[in-house]
């Protein structure tokens, strides 16, 4: 029988590279890793808005935060004042010196962290799941993706018993580890319950391993 396991993980270090890049070991390890995921949890929920696809992390002297949206403008602010209070809020909330840059995502429609926010929304905004699953489908086709599947699973149309329905459109190789799939998970909260949206996005074969990311061992940067 197959197992199912997570797309992007089983990809590291073939078509995807590491979301953080830092090395410790021990109780440090533990600590570091969850506040990695507090300081990701606190930049998607206070933007929401901004379609935030991922942030990367590095943790050398600074911690330098590398946050992937399709609205740099959103995060940014105007004269660049929301960005250095974003900065201001990390180190006051986690403490040590921060550094935060951003990165556009060119092609929004096509990236999986965003259409599946992009259905989330409309769902939580009532609109039928079939008509944003059709749409966001359509639109990522066109931005240039080869193939895209969307699963909604949950109390759809506030029937009694859940269900999950699926969205199929082109070719989605999971099986095919040098094969770039994005994988994104998301959850619509309605009056009936949460509504679970999950997305593949398939943008072409890799032929070329990503390349090996030289990280700095926190004890070394310390002493």
């Amino acid at each position: 029988m197959g197992q199912k396991v997570n797309p992007n993980g089983i990809r590291l270090g073939m078509t995807h590279s590491w979301p953080s890049t830092w090395f410790a070991s021990g109780k440090k390890y533990r600590d570091l890793f969850v506040q990695d995921m507090k300081i990701r949890r606190y930049i998607t929920e206070k933007f929401q808005d901004a379609g935030v696809s991922g942030v990367d992390i590095d943790r050398s002297k600074k911690i330098s935060l590398t946050i992937h949206t399709s609205k740099p403008g959103v995060i940014i602010g105007k004269q660049g004042v929301a960005i250095e209070t974003l900065r201001k809020e990390l180190e006051k909330k986690f403490g040590g010196s921060f550094e935060v840059n951003i990165q556009e995502i060119r092609s929004p429609d096509s990236d999986a962290a965003v259409i599946a926010e992009t259905i989330q929304g409309q769902i939580q905004r009532r609109m039928p799941y079939r008509r944003a699953a059709k749409m966001s489908l359509e639109k990522a086709m066109q931005a240039g993706a080869v193939g895209i599947k969307v699963r909604v699973s949950g109390r759809l149309n506030g029937a009694d018993i859940a269900r999950s329905e699926l969205f199929k459109d082109g070719n989605i190789p999971l099986q095919t580890l040098r094969a770039n799939v994005q994988f994104a998970k998301r959850g619509a909260v309605t009056t009936y319950g949460t509504i679970g949206v999950q997305v593949w996005v398939y943008k072409g074969m890799v032929f070329k391993k990503v390349e090996h990311i030289h990280t700095t061992s926190l004890s070394e940067s310390e002493s």
